[in-house]
């Protein structure tokens, strides 16, 4: 009877295992199968060797939600040889778990009572201070891409199942690193795609059904047409337009520091003197991609967007820059004037270095007329402000500039 039993329970729990979700079913088995922490989980790190030592004490595993954090414990269970036996604030009740843990501490100091807290929330705010001080906290990070890839193939592997790459890329793109929601996602797709004859195969189609989520088509010829599009929308002064492919590139996945890189490039070739101020944003944006990244850096990029669409436009700096790097190519190079070589090394004035040079900061003005280039390029003209924004200031105040420099005595 004992054998009926027995093979009553492992028909049952075969039954149950097909029965539970994907994410469910793919959990590691081993410490080798984990994908992703390899921070903490490669060979020599420091929580997989406190584990392969069995001398792991009471450790909090903090981190977004489908990083493995409950896996990671029964994991650890299995790999340690201590019994486990599981408790979840979502099932138990926040106040049951207080509780729990007030009794628990005392073994915990003592090391009789090992205790692996997960939480999604951060500790230093949120754990009860006792615990955290008598725990070591490991932070798992995000999977990244290539190692959502890898947990959505081995699931297709699994179920004897494929998948288009681009079906897969959409998923990627919107999990942001929870693999949970990825396999869950999936396993709707393969629902979908058992319906039809022949192994099961996902395509986009059914990845998008899955996700509630329309792919957006962004081959390499869509990325430079749109960012092509997106320039020229903020060139052109048409801030929603900018907007936009602003927000069309972020939802196809386009990378947060290329985009800021064209718009810290923009601020100089577009709109450059005329608005002073257009670098500095455009540089705060780009700060703020590394600094707080995305989906909230997608704000300053906005912010970034909208100040250089609307603020007055100038590529006179590009062009001061092309007509003096033209000059540099064509023209001799030309000697520094003697009044502007360096004087501070011994010997300099003998040589006549610096001879003749006149500070500016000793004139009212804080400016006066003096030659700056070699004579033969003296008086061309390469940087011409427009009429447009602060340039308009600038020109009117390098015009009377001209007019001095034309004045008797002053060369």
């Amino acid at each position: 009877m004992a054998g009926a039993e027995e093979l009553f329970t492992a028909a049952l729990n075969e039954h149950l295992a097909h029965q539970a979700p994907l994410a469910a079913r793919m959990r590691p088995k081993t410490l080798d199968e984990v994908i992703g922490q390899e921070h903490l989980l490669a060979p020599g790190r420091p929580l997989r060797a406190l584990i392969d030592a069995d001398r792991l004490s009471s450790v909090i595993l903090w981190g977004p939600p489908g990083t493995g954090k409950t896996t990671l414990a029964r994991l650890i269970a299995s790999t340690t040889r201590r019994a486990f036996v599981a408790m979840s604030a979502v099932t138990a009740g926040v106040k049951d778990v207080r509780e729990a843990i007030a009794a628990l501490l005392p073994a915990v100091e003592e090391g009789v009572l090992t205790l692996i807290g997960a939480t999604t929330e951060n500790p230093y705010f949120e754990v009860n201070a006792p615990l955290l001080s008598r725990s070591t906290l490991f932070r798992l990070e995000p999977l990244g891409p290539d190692a959502v890839r890898q947990v959505m193939e081995r699931a297709l592997r699994s179920e004897g199942a494929t998948a288009a790459p681009d079906a897969l890329d959409l998923v990627i793109n919107l999990v942001d690193g929870d693999a949970r929601a990825a396999l869950n996602s999936l396993e709707v797709a393969l629902a979908l795609a058992s319906g039809r004859s022949g192994p099961p195969h996902v395509t986009l189609a059914d990845m998008e059904a899955a996700c509630g989520a329309r792919a957006l088509r962004y081959e390499q010829d869509d990325h430079y047409d749109i960012i092509s599009a997106f320039i020229k929308s903020i060139r052109g002064s048409d801030p929603d337009a900018g907007l936009y492919w602003l927000a069309r590139m972020l939802a196809a996945g386009e990378d947060a520091r290329f985009i800021a890189r064209r718009l810290v490039i923009l601020a100089s070739e577009d709109v450059g003197m005329a608005d002073p101020l257009a670098l500095v944003v455009a540089d705060a944006a780009a700060r703020a991609v590394e600094f707080v990244g995305l989906p909230e850096a997608q704000l300053n990029l906005a912010q970034a967007v909208v100040h250089l669409a609307t603020a007055p436009k100038s590529n006179r700096v590009m062009v001061g820059l092309s007509r003096a790097a033209a000059d540099v190519n064509d023209q001799p190079a030309g000697a520094v004037p003697a009044h502007l070589r360096d004087a501070s090394y011994r010997s300099a004035r003998r040589l006549g270095h610096g001879a003749g040079y006149r500070y500016p900061h000793d004139d009212p003005r804080g400016w006066l007329p003096q030659q700056y280039r070699p004579d033969h390029l003296e008086g061309r003209r390469y940087y011409e402000p427009s009429d447009h924004g602060e340039e308009e200031r600038l020109s009117a105040e390098l015009l009377a500039r001209d007019e001095m420099t034309d004045e008797p005595g002053d060369g």
